[in-house]
């Protein structure tokens, strides 16, 4: 279901998460493809914005199964498919609601997918760090963290995020490049594996979820870097 047709024209279905000060529109096909606004209209806006960054960060790894490369977004449509009520975590700034189309089972090939989408993210953050300063632009885009603290962010979100699907590392194995590889390789072996659907541990979150959440946070803290390095992004 990654791109319906409607005709000719490439269809992107969309997730658009409302909540009281904030909206998300999330590809609910392409893990990370996610961004967020003051209204919906705002949040597509800025995910139809963003779909050339998507597939560069996605094209960028070299070896991105073609099962994730996107339409030209001259071609594409988004198409809100559900609308979804969001919650604290909505106006504090991440995408909070499962989706009914989360729940769909995975094959193998889908699996595999999702555990791609979520590996290339950390290969776009690790590009992105190792091309910024270590003291980054203060402004809005990020606030007032630097490159390491923003990286340090990440990889404590990403521990929090594992034990969602049974995952459990202690907290000082992330701190270590050889603990974090072995972490990541955890979550990608869980992810690339065919479920049906349900919480991949109880009360947590299901696969496609938790692929989108998962590339969504790298992905953005990635291309936060980036524009923090650049002085003439404002």
């Amino acid at each position: 279901m990654a791109v319906r047709g409607r005709g000719t024209t490439p269809v992107v279905a969309v997730a658009l998460e409302v909540g009281a000060k904030r909206c998300f529109a999330s590809a609910l096909d392409w893990p990370g493809w996610a961004r967020a606004g003051r209204t919906p209209q705002q949040a597509l806006e800025a995910l139809e914005a963003y779909a050339d960054r998507y597939r560069e960060a996605m094209a960028a790894a070299g070896h991105t199964p073609p099962g994730l490369r996107l339409p030209a977004r001259a071609e594409a449509e988004l198409v809100v498919t559900e609308t979804l009520p969001g919650d604290a975590t909505t106006d504090f700034g991440a995408p909070s609601a499962v989706a009914e189309d989360d729940r769909r089972p995975t094959d193998e090939a889908q699996a595999r997918r999702l555990a791609a989408a979520v590996r290339v993210s950390w290969a776009a953050l690790d590009a992105s760090a190792a091309a910024a300063p270590a003291e980054l632009r203060k402004g809005p885009r990020g606030g007032g963290r630097d490159r390491d603290a923003v990286v340090t962010h990440v990889i404590g979100a990403h521990a929090a995020y594992a034990r969602m699907i049974g995952v459990r590392v202690p907290a000082r194995e992330w701190e270590t490049p050889e603990g974090l590889a072995a972490a990541q390789a955890q979550v990608l072996d869980v992810l690339a594996r065919p479920s049906d659907g349900a919480p991949l541990r109880e009360n947590g979150w299901p696969a496609r979820y938790a692929a989108r959440r998962m590339a969504w946070h790298v992905l953005d803290h990635a291309w936060e870097i980036t524009d923090r390095a650049d002085p003439a992004v404002g």
